[in-house]
């Protein structure tokens, strides 16, 4: 997770705050990026989108036959809802929120094996270090089916490193395989 804020209100402002913040902690180009976000009115309003269009952010707000979610946003949101320790009362106070989510957020980049990308850290794969892990990770994996090749039945795992992940990839025509 590259950025995230634990406040008392929703707010265009704020979100507009932390994509703008965003953008500069982590040198993205922003005219280079896509925020896909949900409908909601932070997230659609004018101060938002104001600055979105004043960094040439392009915003995305739906995915087809969904109108109302970020896929992403979603799941993270499960991981963090069925992750044990989830509180199951509400914060005693905003200073509690966010040591909870500063916590999760450690925990999910940093420990966390992300099964999108082929069980690396997202911190590794942000920070380029997925490559040499997958790489390590199949070598150990053809290694042990060398030395006990009864025990597979087929081919390893796949660790390739996995390429742009995307919110909605293009489907292959299923006339020509491509």
């Amino acid at each position: 997770m590259i950025a995230y804020g634990v406040h008392d209100t929703e707010s265009a402002t704020l979100a507009a705050e932390l994509v703008e913040w965003a953008c500069k902690r982590e040198g993205v180009s922003p005219d280079k990026l896509v925020l896909h976000a949900d409908n909601g009115g932070p997230m659609k309003g004018s101060t938002m989108l104001a600055t979105l269009q004043r960094l040439g952010v392009v915003a995305s707000f739906s995915r087809p036959s969904v109108s109302d979610d970020n896929p992403f946003a979603e799941a993270i949101f499960r991981t963090l809802k069925y992750r044990p320790g989830y509180p199951k009362k509400p914060f005693a106070d905003i200073a509690a929120a966010m040591a909870w989510v500063d916590g999760f957020v450690r925990w999910y980049n940093e420990e966390h094996l992300h099964s999108g990308i082929r069980f690396v850290r997202p911190v590794d794969r942000h920070e380029g270090r997925d490559g040499a892990i997958l790489a390590a990770r199949h070598v150990v994996y053809a290694n042990a089916r060398t030395r006990t090749p009864r025990r597979w039945t087929g081919t390893t795992r796949n660790w390739t490193p996995i390429g742009t992940v995307r919110l909605n990839p293009e489907k292959r025509d299923a006339c020509s395989g491509h």
